[in-house]
């Protein structure tokens, strides 16, 4: 009998410590969070910010030049002065209150915010000297190579990894905005000096790669070093930087001169005072709008995700041009468009999928966490 005993205890022991290292090797494995319905929402949201903007302010940015305007640097400062707008919204949205996460060091964020406005000051202005020396159809080809530098960097910084999907899509939106800039009427460069030529080749293809880098190393920003699920540090990161890259741009305004020529500039605007001031005005909120759905993206999916909505926007330019402008319409401009699309459904579908294997994945450990239990 004491033998019997002695063997139902161990037993029971044995259950127990199997119980034990089931539920901890479950409670070390994290279950990734599915995409809820509130997720896709926030993203839809974020894709409409980023399109709007995008479009709206390229539109305004391209009747400030052709009705007058041509400085380099108030173009460039337009792109970052908008970020009042968004100090509103800051102030009624609290901080995160999530007692496992620890707030990164105030140096920390000011390093980080000072580091991401002077990149983006210096991206700005090589996307504006790329823009006034370059012909449109050259110009728009190479910022869909912004593309091919995220997905680099997405590999070495983010770990992406690539499916027959994405590269589909990557594909696909790299062949749309070569249509745009194949197609573009703007495409006589013998009128431009080869000096300012190569000049803006070079600014062009470095400010491609510039953007790129910056959304890859946001990215890291949010997961390595802010750590936190909540839409006030999407703020933050736009807001400060910005304030940054504004007052850069200030100051590269007054440095080379051009502040002396802003009121001829505006007493000469072929619309009006009124319009030049307007134009800019609109130009920095759509920008904010803009740089608002692309850190959101970022926030919620990936910095090549962002990339991919971003060059969807290509295309879009010009059928809105159509639309307000009285551009014509043609059928490339209408393939760009259709194939832009597809491309940026072939990124959404994997996503899709990728979250059922998410869901399938979380039912096989709960349901092992239950069996070792009922054992």
């Amino acid at each position: 009998m004491a033998d019997a005993g002695q063997a139902v205890e161990l037993q029971i022991r044995a259950k127990d410590e199997i119980f034990n290292e089931a539920s901890s090797s479950t409670n070390a494995i994290q279950i990734p969070e599915t995409k809820h319905y509130r997720w896709w929402l926030r993203v839809a949201v974020y894709i409409i910010f980023l399109l709007a903007g995008q479009a709206t302010a390229t539109l305004l940015g391209g009747l400030y030049y052709d009705e007058g305007g041509n400085s380099k640097w108030m173009a460039t400062f337009v792109q970052s002065a908008g970020f009042p707008i968004l100090i509103p919204i800051l102030l009624f949205i609290p901080p995160s209150t999530t007692a496992a996460i620890t707030p990164p060091p105030a140096t920390t964020l000011i390093l980080l915010y000072l580091f991401f406005g002077l990149l983006l000051t210096g991206d700005n202005l090589m996307y504006s000297y790329g823009l006034l020396y370059l012909p449109v159809s050259t110009y728009s080809l190479l910022c869909a190579t912004q593309l091919a530098f995220n997905a680099l960097f997405s590999f070495l910084f983010n770990s992406q990894k690539f499916t027959a999907l994405i590269i589909n899509s990557l594909f696909l939106l790299t062949v749309s905005a070569s249509l745009v800039a194949v197609n573009s009427d703007s495409d006589d460069s013998s009128k431009i000096p080869k000096g300012k030529y190569i000049i803006g080749f070079f600014c062009t293809l470095g400010a491609s790669a510039a953007y790129s880098l910056y959304l890859s190393l946001l990215q890291v920003s949010f997961e390595k070093v802010i750590k936190s699920e909540n839409f006030r540090v999407v703020l933050e990161m736009q807001i400060y930087p910005s304030m940054v890259a504004a007052c850069g741009s200030m100051v590269g305004l007054f440095v080379s001169g051009e502040w002396t020529g802003l009121k001829t500039e505006m007493n000469g605007y072929k619309k009006g005072s009124v319009s030049y001031i307007m134009t800019l005005v609109w130009t920095a909120i759509a920008w904010q709008i803009c740089s608002v759905g692309i850190l959101g993206l970022i926030f919620e999916v990936s910095s090549l995700f962002t990339n991919v909505i971003s060059t969807l926007g290509l295309p879009v330019v010009p059928v809105l041009a159509v639309i307000f402008f009285g551009d014509k319409m043609d059928g490339v401009k209408a393939i760009a468009l259709v194939v832009a699309i597809w491309g940026s459904v072939s990124y959404v579908y994997q996503h899709y999928l990728d979250d059922l294997k998410l869901k399938a994945k979380m039912r096989l450990l709960v349901s092992g966490n239950d069996g070792c239990h009922n054992a």
